[in-house]
């Protein structure tokens, strides 16, 4: 087994770090954070003639033919430089759940324009119940003698006020079936919330009675959940590696500063009070680094433990992420704590990330549960 990066992958990274670092300093992160849609145009064209849009998706529906594990070098780097947009919901959550769960022609239909970056798509999940599993999927349909009705809430959907197309999880009579609606659709309305992490919009939709054909139904009615399983793996997979490329950037932001900041006549990573929260913080980062690598193996390879290790990278990451960017922010001490240092965006983005696919202790509750080899029980809150 080879435990390194190949050379296609690592000039792979150095190029998305140059492109991020030229195209997403802080300035334009910042303004994205104002900014209601999130993102600009300019930058995610230039993306998508990289061919980011399309990395993963097979190369008969237009895209590169990539693996999980190239994928992640690239959302490391984005992680990094806290890439704001809608890149994440359109790839990892909304064009994944079209791939996996399709039908050859909805691929046909959808896939080519999501990989050339013409089209923007997001999952609609999560309801008021806070529920990352089958159980909390509980949106009503209604089925006529043509169409469906779809009515309820999502909550804390991703970029779905610039998406152009929102799969919606619901419960039928057969069980949990996925749904393509488009934004524009008559009875969606969508409301951006205001959250903590400005970098990544979320958003609340509402279907008030929209009506769907048959022919929106990705794969077949009830066979939803299967396919959810997976995107759900890949995903928190993609955040865990988004979540290492932070952590890293904290890091090293933190370590420069001990370098240079002098007090009592000398630099404080001279004190090894200061010495010891680095190197902890160093440990944190690479073993959540180990932690998303081998899950994005297991998840590009179709392991059977793919699902454990999606769970256990997404708790051990989540738990570094927040932790590194805390001792980050006291290391930097009072300049840590103001809006002009970025450090603070980090950690903003640290905390959103955390609770998103379920926080540490939801995973570690799946992590339990799959080692017995039983059903996931989902009682943590």
């Amino acid at each position: 087994m080879d435990f390194g990066f190949s050379e296609e992958q690592e000039l792979l990274r150095k190029s998305a770090a140059d492109f991020l670092s030229k195209e997403c300093p802080m300035t334009y992160v910042r303004q994205m954070m104002e900014d209601d849609r999130g993102y600009a145009d300019a930058v995610w064209s230039k993306m998508a003639e990289l061919g980011w849009t399309g990395l993963i998706y097979p190369e008969e529906f237009g895209g590169a033919g990539f693996s999980m594990v190239d994928l992640i070098v690239v959302l490391e780097e984005m992680g990094k430089a806290s890439l704001p947009g809608p890149f994440f919901s359109t790839v990892c959550l909304g064009g994944l759940t079209i791939l996996e769960a399709g039908s050859d022609e909805q691929k046909k239909k959808y896939v080519p324009g999501l990989a050339a970056g013409q089209t923007k798509a997001t999952l609609a999940f999560l309801e008021e119940n806070a529920r990352w599993d089958e159980k909390g999927i509980n949106l009503k349909t209604r089925k006529g003698t043509k169409n469906y009705s779809l009515s309820g809430v999502k909550l804390f959907v991703p970029d779905a006020h610039v998406a152009d197309l929102i799969v919606c999880a619901a419960r039928t009579t057969s069980g949990i079936t996925l749904f393509v609606v488009e934004r524009q659709q008559p009875g969606v309305s969508v409301r951006q919330l205001k959250t903590m992490d400005q970098t990544r919009k979320l958003c609340e939709v509402t279907f008030d009675k929209v009506s769907v054909g048959a022919e929106a139904i990705l794969g077949t009615p009830g066979s939803g959940w299967t396919a959810l399983k997976r995107v759900l793996d890949f995903a928190k997979v993609a955040l865990s590696a988004e979540m290492c490329g932070g952590a890293q950037q904290v890091l090293d932001m933190t370590v420069d500063y001990a370098k240079v900041r002098e007090q009592f006549g000398r630099p404080i990573g001279s004190f090894q009070a200061i010495q010891h929260k680095c190197a902890n913080m160093l440990v944190q980062v690479e073993s959540a680094k180990s932690a998303a690598y081998y899950a994005a193996w297991a998840v590009a390879n179709n392991s059977a433990e793919a699902p454990l290790a999606a769970a256990m990278a997404k708790a051990y990451c989540s738990d570094a992420f927040r932790q590194v960017s805390a001792e980050g922010i006291q290391v930097h001490g009072g300049i840590g704590f103001t809006w002009e240092h970025d450090i603070h965006i980090y950690f903003k983005r640290a905390k959103g990330s955390e609770v998103t696919f379920g926080d540490a202790t939801w995973n570690r509750e799946l992590v339990a549960q799959l080692t017995l080899d039983q059903e996931p029980l989902a009682t943590a809150s």
